[in-house]
């Protein structure tokens, strides 16, 4: 099979190099990287040649000339593209936060911004594939990735579907803190990407999560018990996505914000601008793989930093610093199409009648049935008062985001602004999207 990676550059491009190295299928026979940025798409190309020496027979690795020689005869694309770069990401972050609301890539005003910039790119894209590659399927690493696998299927149907490394960390961790292993646990999780509740957990029939929630020393063991804290976990009866903190703990997590000197957005734009210069000036797979290494490690130590520093300060556990996570659901889910295996996984898919309150083509983040047909979403219980109304409001922002971007229209982009329930004025809306119009394109 032929995979394209759309962001080739990306920094985390080797992660999925690396997975399709160790991958015993060896299902991929040639990788090809596209993007626009052509020193970073060289300096990662050192990257995984360094990777390759020493193995026997590595996957074949290439640099298409253009969007359209990447996308031809591609079986999977993977699009994990970033645009505005982290410039964009820290005019996202900036302008929310001078207004006094929460400023991050994916949540709240900030992932607003981000996707009315990227869903017209993302559009041309689905566009490109389906004239040229229309039998290839999709795998969405973008974000906002709802919303932004929301804008695709509009041209790609069920093609193209979005994935969260979040929502499997989650499940992952809370098995291990029950005392059972990863593999073999069954779950519930329903939600949006970056707003979902792990509902349950079953070792051979047996229901996991009813001790997990009650057992406070279990809970302080992992991330997310220790981000939302035993007694409020044990309140609600779930395990949120990591995510979630933002909402449940927004005034915390805001004033961890404003009083640090640097966002994420600008702590990224300076550590990889300056991974990326320095690798393309020592030049060669070693120098360049060797930095790699040493940033990836950063990078993964300091994630969701505010959000930690907010309940209490900790560090992250050795687990969740090997990298990895997208790779690991993107290959999972390439081979449960290409192989016809009928795995499950959490995915960004269309809803059908998951969720009977939402449109049928709303994007849902939840447990799916994957063959060589794609994934289909499974039954799951009802959503409690509390989640569906979350769900249904974030919801109705994504899909005026969708609207706003695909249309230019800034009603509905002011729609989507105002009614996010992490912005908490019209008025602040509005300036916000004053403030960001000529970062999206957006006219009145």
């Amino acid at each position: 099979m032929r995979l394209t990676i759309l962001g080739g550059g990306g920094f985390r491009v080797p992660l999925v190099y690396r997975a399709l190295l160790d991958d015993p299928a060896r299902s991929v026979s040639e990788v090809t990287l596209y993007d626009t940025d052509a020193r970073r798409v060289a300096v990662i190309a050192d990257v995984l040649a360094r990777l390759a020496q020493g193995r026997p027979d590595p996957v074949a690795v290439r640099v298409a000339r253009d969007l359209d020689d990447a996308v031809t005869g591609a079986d999977f694309l993977f699009s994990a593209i970033r645009v505005g770069g982290t410039a964009g990401r820290i005019h996202d972050e900036r302008i929310p936060l001078a207004e006094g609301v929460l400023g991050q890539e994916t949540v709240g005003a900030g992932g607003v911004l981000y996707g009315l910039r990227t869903i017209p790119v993302a559009l041309g894209i689905a566009e490109r594939v389906a004239a040229l590659a229309p039998h290839a399927w999709v795998i969405n690493f973008t974000n906002p990735a709802g919303m932004v696998t929301e804008a695709m299927s509009q041209v790609l149907g069920d093609r193209v579907i979005g994935i969260c490394d979040s929502p499997v960390g989650l499940v992952r961790r809370a098995a291990r803190a029950a005392g059972a292993d990863p593999g073999r646990v069954g779950y519930d999780y329903i939600g949006l990407n970056h707003l979902g509740w792990l509902r349950s957990l079953t070792l051979d029939g047996t229901e996991l999560l009813p001790g997990l929630l009650e057992d406070a020393a279990a809970l302080g063991s992992f991330e997310e018990g220790r981000l939302f804290g035993a007694d409020w976990l044990h309140t609600l009866g779930a395990l949120p996505n990591e995510y979630l903190h933002y909402y449940y703990f927004r005034r915390e997590t805001l004033a961890s914000v404003r009083d640090t000197p640097e966002t994420r957005g600008e702590f990224l734009d300076q550590q990889q601008g300056g991974f990326f210069e320095r690798a393309a000036a020592a030049g060669g797979p070693q120098a360049a793989y060797e930095m790699w290494e040493r940033t990836r490690l950063e990078r993964e130590e300091t994630y969701m930093a505010h959000s930690r520093e907010a309940s209490g300060g900790w560090q992250r556990d050795s687990h969740d610093l090997e990298g990895g996570g997208y790779d690991r659901v993107a290959l999972a889910l390439m081979h449960a199409i290409a192989g016809d295996r009928g795995s499950r996984l959490i995915l960004n898919v269309r809803n059908g009648s998951t969720v009977p309150q939402l449109a049928p083509d709303a994007i849902v983040e939840t447990v799916c049935e994957v063959t060589s047909k794609g994934a289909r979403p499974l039954p799951c219980a009802p959503l409690r008062e509390d989640q569906l109304g979350l769900m249904l409001q974030v919801k109705a922002v994504e899909r005026a985001t969708v609207e706003a971007a695909t249309f230019k229209d800034r009603g509905a982009a002011l729609r989507a602004l105002a009614l996010h329930p992490l912005v908490d004025s019209p008025a602040v809306a509005a300036r916000i999207l004053e403030r960001a119009a000529g970062g999206w394109g957006g006219e009145g």
